[in-house]
């Protein structure tokens, strides 16, 4: 029986990221990673839930395609892209952890906040080009020192009010975008471990699972539970990043 409990360890912290991945559009590495970081070394754990995580995605671009909107994301993405290069600057030059600790507190303070107050839309139709291009930089910035890209973009998307459906076909494409981005830099900087092949293989009934769950959910919520959701979800990254 023991040699199995790793795989399904595994396995049980697959699932539950890719369900709230698929439901929620983020935080695979926040939930995920609060099992797999226990169970693999770093160097195994953090590629690994890269790739899943842009399984995910790429199965959430797919199945909501209808939703997704390029146009209102490019700038997002623009934005992000310009932003990666100075987070991998201060990812080697400054103390990070500093930054990840605050950038926790900040996320669960927020989130705990929002869930106990009305939705609010106080920036609603304000969003610009370059309004959106500077979220964006944040949430590259952001991503890349603490692999959350896609939390500056959906607190952007919460404040203006936004429909589940337009708040997911907007910050989708996004975070898919930056999650390559930062693993094509990782391949080029360290390759792939064979062994991040193999648990990766071995997780994917469970991804797939897990993914296929969460966006079914995705479907049949209100705006109001979707917004409480990913709320949720951004307080447990907040706490993971905080402690």
């Amino acid at each position: 029986m023991a040699e199995f409990t790793p795989f399904l360890l595994l396995s049980l912290a697959v699932f539950a990221g890719a369900l709230v991945s698929g439901f929620a559009g983020f935080a695979f590495s926040a939930v995920a990673g609060a099992l797999l970081l226990h169970v693999l070394p770093p160097a195994d754990a953090v590629p690994l839930m890269m790739i899943c995580s842009i399984a995910v995605q790429g199965a959430s671009l797919v199945i909501l395609r209808h939703n997704i909107k390029w146009r209102g994301s490019l700038m997002f993405i623009v934005g992000g892209v310009v932003g990666i290069p100075p987070s991998l600057y201060l990812l080697y030059h400054v103390d990070t952890w500093a930054f990840r600790v605050g950038f926790g507190i900040f996320l669960a303070v927020y989130s705990a906040y929002m869930l106990f107050r009305p939705t609010v839309a106080c920036l609603r139709q304000v969003t610009s080009r370059l309004q959106g291009g500077m979220v964006g930089f944040a949430g590259g910035l952001v991503g890349g020192l603490t692999a959350m890209p896609g939390a500056m973009p959906t607190i952007w998307c919460d404040l203006q009010g936004l429909p589940k459906d337009q708040q997911r076909g907007i910050v989708q494409p996004f975070i898919a975008m930056m999650q390559l981005s930062a693993l094509s830099l990782m391949l080029l900087h360290n390759g792939l471990p064979t062994k991040v092949l193999m648990n990766f293989t071995l997780s994917l009934p469970a991804l797939a699972a897990g993914t296929a769950v969460g966006i079914a959910m995705f479907g049949r919520v209100s705006d109001v539970v979707f917004r409480r959701v990913v709320l949720g979800a951004l307080f447990i990254a907040g706490v993971a990043l905080a402690v």
